[in-house]
C-alpha cells in the first residue's frame, strides 16, 4: 500500500468510523459510558504522544533542543487557539466548555438557540479535522507504523468530542439526520488537510521532525488541559480506580499496537 493511499484511508476511516460510533453513543440511552471513553482516550492519547511520536520525532530531527522548543511552542499555541474559541463562545453569562460530557448538566435551557451555537461549534471541528489531517500525513510520511498508531489515537480522542458536538447541535435545534450529515461533511476537512500536507511535504521533509512536535503537542495538551480535568470531578475512589484502568488501557493499546506492528516492519 502506498503511503498517499494509507494516508487517505486513514483520514476516511477515522472520520466516519469516530463520527458513526458518537452519533450511536449521542442517539442512544448508553450515554453514561461516555466519561469511560474519555479515560480510554486519555490513555490513547498519551500512549501515542510518548511512546511513538515523540521517540520518532527525536529520531528524525537534526536538533533535540529546537524538537523540544517546538512541543513547548505547540502546547502554548494550543492553548491560545482554545482561548479564542472559547471566548467566542462566551456570551451573555456563560462560559461553554470544551467537551460537554452527556450525564453532566450542560443544558442551559429547553429552548434551543436557532442554530447558532451548532454553527459555532461545526466551524471549529472543521478546523480541528483539517488540523488532523496534516497531523496523519507528516505520521504516515515519517513512517507507515506511526501513521497507524496515529490514526488510532486521534479516532479515540474524536469519538468523545463528536459526541459533544451531537449534543451542542441536537440542542442548537438540528434534527438527528442533519447533526449526523454536518457532522460527516465536516470530517471530509480531514481528508483535505492530509493530501495537502502529503503533496506539501513531498519537497520539505526537514519540516517532518516539527510537524511530529506538534501533533505530540496536541495530543498531550488535549488529554492534560481538556479531558483529565472532566475526570476531577469524580474524586470517589471507584471512580478514580476505573479512570486509572482505562487510562492504562488506552496507553496499553497503543503500546500493543506499536509492538504488533513493530514485529512486521
Amino acid at each position: 500500500m502506498s503511503t498517499l493511499t494509507g494516508i487517505i484511508l486513514a483520514s476516511l476511516f477515522g472520520g466516519v468510523l469516530s463520527i458513526s460510533v458518537a452519533a450511536a453513543f449521542a442517539m442512544s440511552a448508553r450515554a453514561e459510558w461516555v466519561p469511560m471513553l474519555v479515560s480510554y482516550a486519555i490513555g490513547a492519547l498519551l500512549g501515542a504522544a510518548f511512546l511513538e511520536i515523540l521517540p520518532h520525532a527525536f529520531e528524525l530531527t537534526k536538533s533535540i533542543e529546537n524538537t523540544a522548543a517546538t512541543i513547548l511552542f505547540g502546547i502554548m499555541l494550543f492553548f491560545l487557539l482554545e482561548k479564542l474559541v472559547l471566548w467566542r463562545h462566551c456570551h451573555a453569562d456563560h462560559c461553554e466548555a470544551h467537551v460537554p460530557i452527556p450525564g453532566h448538566d450542560h443544558n442551559h435551557g429547553h429552548e434551543n438557540d436557532h442554530g447558532r451555537s451548532g454553527l459555532m461549534i461545526m466551524v471549529g471541528d472543521t478546523f480541528h479535522n483539517f488540523v488532523d489531517g496534516i497531523i496523519i500525513a507528516a505520521a504516515f510520511m515519517a513512517d507507515f507504523q506511526i501513521g497507524v498508531v496515529t490514526s488510532l489515537a486521534i479516532i479515540a480522542h474524536e469519538i468523545p468530542q463528536e459526541v459533544g458536538d451531537f449534543l451542542i447541535l441536537l440542542h442548537s435545534g438540528y434534527t438527528k439526520k442533519h447533526a449526523f450529515m454536518l457532522n460527516l461533511l465536516s470530517s471530509l476537512a480531514t481528508v483535505v488537510g492530509a493530501v495537502l500536507a502529503y503533496f506539501m511535504l513531498q519537497s520539505m521533509h526537514e519540516w517532518i521532525p516539527f510537524c511530529l512536535a506538534i501533533a505530540a503537542a496536541s495530543m498531550i495538551y488535549v488529554a492534560v488541559a481538556d479531558l483529565i480535568p472532566g475526570l476531577h470531578k469524580r474524586p470517589e475512589l471507584h471512580a478514580t480506580l476505573q479512570q486509572v484502568l482505562l487510562i492504562g488501557l488506552g496507553i496499553g493499546s497503543i503500546w500493543l499496537t506499536k509492538a504488533l506492528l513493530g514485529g512486521h516492519a
